[in-house]
């Protein structure tokens, strides 16, 4: 398949900037997939959907300051041939550093994005804060590096302290104290995403209540996003795709919930990839890099909840998967035409 075959036209306009003042006041659109039909809804209506044998599957992952700004401070000592080492000369710069994920068992070490990334060798040097200082000691095979941080204190306290929300690059403007709280599902526990399960953002509380009113189990799973997520695929040819892992978890009380179900309803893409990497081969924790698109043969999702995704991603091929590609490219052409919001502040679609 080629991968432009999963484009389509947004108008910039149409991309949410600022979350609604209402976590439950998204539009939603429904996708009836046997019946080759949608209908505008708004999110609210959600647990209208449920019944009775249905477990509602939520990523309960936290998302943390993952975006770090600092100063170059320059490279360690290199030798320069074996009789005359030389310190290089110390250099100065903004530089932003996006962590991904923890790559070392004392979690010192990270995964990261860097900018500028052509101007940071490995050596290089970044001072943070005063109490926080990173060295890049390898480079990926995309350009990310691996940041080693040094010093003895708790990192996701620094990270706290110092760090900025991951807003999506599409979501043109600075983060804001505001964003701390929004661009975070209210059920977020486990500390590790560097980017929101977006389709759980729409939840509150009131809702989740509903849908066991509904007679409805809810279960959680852990998937830290990162950049398996959110990375453009590279290659035109769907098939020679890749993605990076992330990590993922299940804890028996929830994988039992799931097992229950007359239908398993997920929650975002990321609760489908963990679900559906795990079913299979009966793994509740480990790595994924599970790459669905169309052809995939479903195994533990029954429906799907989701944001709109960008043109040309993992997300979106997963959704033309599980929907179907044409369907889903008309419903998004129904999207656009009728002013759906799009993207992590945007509105959803519920695919059943």
């Amino acid at each position: 398949m080629d991968l432009a075959a999963f484009d389509y036209e947004l108008p910039g306009e149409s991309i949410a900037q600022e979350p609604l003042a209402d976590r439950a006041g998204a539009r939603m659109l429904v996708l009836h997939r046997a019946e080759r039909r949608w209908e505008d809804r708004r999110f609210r209506d959600f647990p209208e959907f449920l019944a009775q044998g249905d477990c509602l599957v939520l990523n309960d992952s936290r998302v943390f300051p993952a975006r770090l700004f600092g100063r170059r401070a320059g490279v360690h000592a290199l030798p320069i041939g074996k009789k005359n080492p030389k310190r290089r000369e110390y250099l100065s710069g903004e530089v932003e550093v996006f962590l991904l994920r923890a790559v070392s068992p004392d979690g010192r070490d990270w995964e990261a994005l860097v900018r500028p990334g052509r101007k940071m060798p490995v050596g290089e040097r970044v001072g943070f804060s005063d109490g926080l200082e990173g060295e890049v000691i390898a480079r990926g095979e995309f350009g990310e590096r691996t940041v080693r941080f040094h010093g003895a204190g708790d990192l996701f306290q620094e990270f706290e302290k110092i760090g900025h929300v991951p807003l999506p690059p599409y979501i043109k403007r600075a983060d804001e104290p505001a964003d701390r709280e929004r661009y975070q599902t209210v059920f977020a526990r486990e500390k590790g995403s560097v980017a929101a399960p977006t389709a759980g953002l729409h939840f509150t509380p009131e809702v989740l209540e509903a849908c066991r009113a509904r007679g409805a189990e809810v279960a959680y799973v852990t998937l830290h996003v990162g950049l398996g997520t959110f990375q453009p695929l590279h290659a035109e040819r769907v098939e020679d795709g890749r993605l990076h892992a992330e990590r993922y978890q299940i804890t028996e009380e929830n994988a039992a919930r799931v097992r229950a179900a007359r239908r398993v309803v997920a929650v975002g893409t990321t609760s489908v990839r963990t679900i559906e990497t795990a079913w299979p081969e009966g793994r509740m924790s480990g790595e994924t890099d599970i790459f669905i698109y169309p052809g995939f043969q479903f195994r533990g999702v029954g429906a799907l909840l989701t944001n709109f995704h960008l043109p040309r991603t993992s997300l979106l091929l997963l959704v033309c998967a599980f929907a179907g590609t044409e369907l889903t490219l008309a419903a998004y052409r129904h999207a656009v035409e009728t002013r759906y919001r799009f993207y992590s502040y945007g509105d959803c679609m519920l695919i059943l």
